[in-house]
């Protein structure tokens, strides 16, 4: 006689085989005290989490407590645990984190995080807002599966409220550091998600073997509604980035409206650029901007550098009685300016290692060549000719090549010459875009960026990205992606190091999103 199977049975057999296709699939939910998600849909365990991370969501304070272990939320593959909700479309999330104050030790990159994650593999691609032990608050993300995470670190510390905000393909960090309206803060990148992705909380505890807790308060998850027309807020931000294999950027500055053209120091204290035809300095560790003394000088652009020795810094700026653009000579700290070319429409890009020469560029006889001139003035030398665009010339530091962009072969590409214009090289060849080249203070990496196939000329505001030339065999590899273009890196921005590279990218916000509400 067969065998009956209770309801005992069948509860115990439904269990089982629950159980066994969650954990096959590596994606077991934890349990939550009190049973609930909040505002949340579920909560996960991504990567190896041993012991298993937990939820403890309290309704009557809105609080959610996580505790979790997880060996790191970096590189090529993650392990944290996941309170989350699936959505699509736009959307922001807001919420205040704290780490509870308790005794024992404590490893300064545990990470508290807001994130938007295409799936719940451990190597998914996703964009975070997260917020360390020590108060270091970064954004950080992973552009493809698999690939290694990135980040824009800021140089504020433990801010009050974070949120996280995905319009369209534009990913964007705001903060508040003591309750003031939130505001956006420089982190920015553009990242696409296919269809519906993942919205929620994390933690990672940076110790496989140890468990830590935040809490996270007053969470607001928002679906954003696009205007049929909203106004739109410049902002520009500049960065400096490390030119390693992780590519962590941290932000200098960030403000409304446009500025450009950063150039290093050769002391590695200092940037520069220009903002509103005036030459402003600021310290590489953030603060305030403060203008530098440029005499009599207006209108001064973004073609702009210190000569290799540190002591001199090449503008182009128009005069009251030269209303053209000119390439002038001040001291670094500022002073008055010593006219060097005598023809107008000149923009300064590069100075010779012995720092007697410098190369400029002029758009004459219909497109754009490159000339050099003795720093103490003189005859000028057409170093390219012909109707089409030769532009952005950068001396190497041995003084054997200069690189630049030419459109000569097609499209836009990086080419080096001799210091006399003779023997050009082609040193890109791709279907890109490719412009302004800059040589290493070692010489061994060059950075440029590259528009999309097609694009003329060097606008701003569009998608791009920085690139690394090894000029030994011309391999080339993405640096970061961002939205810039002209204005990014018009002029040489390495530090002295080689290790570092200074640029400027730029937001297009929303009106409601600048700072002046919720």
């Amino acid at each position: 006689m067969p065998r009956r199977f209770t309801l005992t049975r069948w509860v115990s057999l439904a269990l089982f085989l629950g159980f066994f296709l969650c954990a096959s699939s590596g994606m077991l939910l934890s349990q939550t005290r009190g049973g609930s998600f909040g505002i949340f849909e579920g909560s996960t365990d991504v990567g190896s989490v041993t012991p298993p991370g937990t939820l403890a969501y309290d309704p009557a304070a809105g609080t959610y407590t996580i505790a979790a272990a997880g060996a790191n939320l970096w590189s090529t593959a993650d392990a944290f645990h996941f309170v989350w909700k699936k959505v699509s479309g736009d959307v922001s999330l807001t919420a205040d984190i704290a780490f509870p104050v308790t005794a024992g030790e404590h490893d300064p990159h545990r990470k508290a995080l807001l994130m938007f994650r295409q799936t719940l593999d451990a190597d998914g691609v996703y964009a975070d807002a997260a917020q360390h032990g020590s108060g270091l608050t970064a954004l950080q993300y992973r552009r493809a599966r698999g690939a290694t995470t990135q980040d824009i670190e800021l140089n504020i510390s433990s801010p009050r409220r974070l949120r996280l905000e995905k319009r369209g393909d534009t990913i964007t960090m705001f903060l508040s550091m003591g309750g003031e309206p939130l505001h956006q803060v420089g982190a920015s990148i553009k990242l696409h998600f296919d269809g519906p992705f993942y919205v929620g909380l994390g933690v990672c505890s940076h110790d496989a073997k140890v468990v830590e807790k935040a809490v996270f308060s007053n969470v607001e998850l928002k679906t954003l509604t696009p205007s049929a027309s909203p106004k739109l807020v410049l902002y520009s931000t500049l960065q400096t980035i490390g030119i390693g294999n992780d590519s962590r950027a941290t932000v200098v500055y960030t403000t409304r409206g446009r500025f450009e053209a950063p150039n290093w120091s050769k002391d590695g204290k200092t940037l520069i650029f220009d903002q509103g035809g005036k030459i402003i300095r600021i310290p590489v560790t953030g603060g305030t901007p403060e203008p530098v003394n440029v005499g009599a000088a207006t209108r001064c652009n973004g073609s702009h550098g210190f000569s290799p020795d540190g002591k001199w810094l090449a503008i182009t700026c128009s005069m009251p009685d030269k209303p053209e653009s000119r390439v002038y000579i001040i001291p670094a700290g500022g002073g008055t300016p010593r006219l060097v070319t005598e023809n107008p429409y000149s923009y300064w890009h590069s100075w010779s290692p012995d720092g007697k020469t410098i190369v400029f560029t002029s758009p004459r006889h219909g497109g754009g060549n490159i000339y050099s001139i003795p720093v103490e003035g003189g005859e000028e030398k057409a170093l390219t000719t012909g109707t089409g665009i030769s532009d952005d010339p950068d001396f190497t530091p041995d003084g054997k090549y200069i690189y630049f962009n030419s459109d000569r072969s097609g499209n836009m590409q990086i080419w080096r010459m001799r210091p006399d214009g003779s023997d050009p090289e082609q040193m890109t060849f791709d279907d890109l875009e490719n412009w302004t080249a800059h040589v290493s203070p070692d010489g061994k990496s060059i950075v440029f960026y590259s528009y999309g196939k097609g694009v003329t000329g060097h606008p701003v505001n569009k998608d791009i990205a920085l690139r690394i030339l090894s000029p030994e065999d011309k391999k080339v590899r993405v640096l970061v992606n961002i939205v810039g273009g002209s204005g990014t890196m018009n002029v040489p921005a390495w530090a002295p190091d080689s290790r570092h590279y200074a640029f400027v990218s730029y937001q297009m916000l929303p009106e409601q999103d600048n700072g002046t509400s919720e």
